[in-house]
């Protein structure tokens, strides 16, 4: 009997020692995982952060797209009203109307002549930044006594701009 208490005593004290480690490892991993889910939570809250940045920096960049679309277009008129006053044929036509929607271009006006309509049409058709150009009619105009005038309605369009690198400046 005593090697059977002997035996249950030893027994008894090899699973107290198992469930005593068992105890301290699942401890352990227990601290481990609280650890991974504060570290998960710290995460989330950083991505959370970078989301808000990236919708933010999406909104600069295009509203940075907008002041460069702004920018490019905005001395159009007046680029636009240098190249008609350089292409007119001078003391033999006058422009009377001009009207732009979307690029393309409607210019009314009056000539001495329809030689001067076809030098004035020959000089949008020579320029870089114009093409399609269309001579919808020519008409008598007899509003100016003793002169027969020729009043014009031509149409044309702007060319794709090539995209031109950009400067870069220097602060």
């Amino acid at each position: 009997m005593s090697i059977f208490l002997l035996s249950l005593v030893l027994v008894v004290i090899v699973a107290a020692w198992f469930n005593f480690i068992l105890s301290g490892k699942i401890t352990s991993l227990n601290k481990q995982i609280t650890d991974t889910k504060a570290q998960v939570d710290k995460y989330n809250k950083i991505n959370k952060e970078i989301a808000g940045i990236k919708k933010k920096l999406e909104i600069l960049n295009k509203k940075i797209e907008v002041i460069k679309s702004l920018d490019l277009t905005r001395n159009a008129p007046v680029e636009f009203l240098d190249d008609m006053s350089r292409i007119v044929v001078e003391k033999q036509m006058w422009l009377t109307e001009i009207q732009e929607n979307a690029g393309k271009y409607k210019v009314v006006g009056i000539a001495l002549d329809n030689p001067t309509i076809a030098e004035y049409m020959t000089r949008i058709e020579s320029s870089p930044k114009y093409d399609n150009v269309k001579l919808l009619s020519i008409n008598q105009d007899t509003s100016v006594k003793g002169l027969n005038l020729k009043k014009f309605d031509i149409r044309f369009q702007k060319t794709n701009p090539k995209k031109q690198p950009e400067k870069v400046s220097k602060k």
